[in-house]
């Protein structure tokens, strides 16, 4: 069994000089998703998820190491409950970051989950409860952590969280349009020629101007604001944390910030990342003046155009279960949630 030497950070400051060795981790880890990269993870915590946690919530990051190799990562974080239990969860739970996981290779893998368990269990970290939220279905942090929490005298359940619909693409739009439903290939390619057909300028385009972005960002809010769910996901706080998300992967050089225009007025958008071969779509919304152009399926569609000829394997919905999703060819690979309970 390896050895490793285990330490738990409260503050990000601590972790700051591992930043590059983070992320070199992250490529080749069991789960690499843009929401375990380090200025994602970092961002979240400022903001503790758009004020979805408690500002006295508890940073609880495990790294272990063994001589001057970072070897793996648990990001994770302890908060208060209504009831007054304390528990323990991981970074980025449970809005804001779709798909998480430790950090570790393959083949350190189960050692790191057994030695991050029985450091936290001994370490003197106050918990009642563990809830880690958005592992994905194959990810084998699941059936190490039930292994290992029966071995610590912990009950445990597992459940699917939410679906996660994921489109694996084809060498060019038309072989992905060949290989989806032939209805919803017809009604695809109709909407996109009848957009087009209009007469009413319709183009689309990324936004890669720095300087062009906070105002590219107010437009996009604007849009989801017309979804009246998504108007009450906006909170102040919110706004915040998404900017903040934002501009994070800008600076980093994978944010994918679609837009199409008609008319020369925004009519839809997608906030994306682009990671991993792969298009990550994490948001979306359009204005509702252009509904007779079906502006969001048509920018999806170019957009879907655009990852076949730019050799991307897959474009990720993340987490939802809307039924466009599906229509477009995607397949379900959903996530779950670990919880844990010390038994008596």
């Amino acid at each position: 069994m390896a050895t490793f030497n285990l330490v738990t950070h409260d503050r990000f400051e601590t972790l700051a000089p591992y930043s590059s060795q983070w992320d070199e981790l992250l490529t080749g880890s069991v789960t690499d998703s843009p929401f375990l990269k380090f200025d994602f993870v970092a961002a979240w915590w400022e903001h503790k998820g758009g004020g979805e946690w408690n500002a006295d919530s508890q940073l609880a990051i495990i790294t272990a190491h063994q001589e001057n190799d970072l070897i793996g990562i648990a990001p994770l974080f302890i908060t208060q409950l209504p009831d007054g239990s304390r528990a323990l969860y991981n970074l980025g739970a449970v809005e804001i970051c779709d798909l998480l996981d430790v950090i570790v290779h393959p083949e350190n893998h189960a050692e790191f989950v057994e030695a991050v368990l029985n450091h936290l269990l001994s370490s003197g970290l106050r918990f009642d409860v563990i809830r880690l939220y958005n592992l994905p279905s194959g990810s084998p942090t699941i059936p190490a952590l039930v292994q290992e929490l029966g071995k610590a005298n912990w009950s445990h359940t597992v459940e699917q969280y939410q679906p996660s619909p994921t489109i694996h693409l084809s060498p060019d739009f038309e072989s992905y349009l060949a290989g989806i439903d032939k209805k919803q290939r017809h009604e695809i390619k109709r909407k996109i020629r009848r957009a087009e057909e209009s007469g009413r300028s319709v183009r689309w385009y990324f936004v890669d101007d720095a300087e062009k972005l906070p105002n590219a960002i107010n437009s996009f809010f604007s849009l989801m604001a017309g979804d009246p769910s998504k108007e009450s996901f906006l909170s102040g706080s919110m706004r915040v944390q998404m900017d903040v998300i934002i501009h994070t992967a800008f600076k980093g050089g994978y944010l994918k910030f679609a837009f199409l225009e008609a008319d020369g007025e925004i009519a839809a958008s997608y906030l994306m990342f682009d990671h991993q071969n792969k298009l990550w779509v994490y948001n979306s919304g359009y204005n509702r003046n252009f509904n007779d152009l079906s502006v969001g399926w048509v920018l999806l569609g170019y957009l879907i155009d655009w990852a076949c000829q730019n050799q991307r394997a897959e474009f990720d919905f993340l987490r939802g279960s809307e039924d466009y999703k599906f229509k477009f060819g995607a397949v379900d690979r959903p996530v779950m949630m670990l919880t844990a309970h010390r038994l008596p």
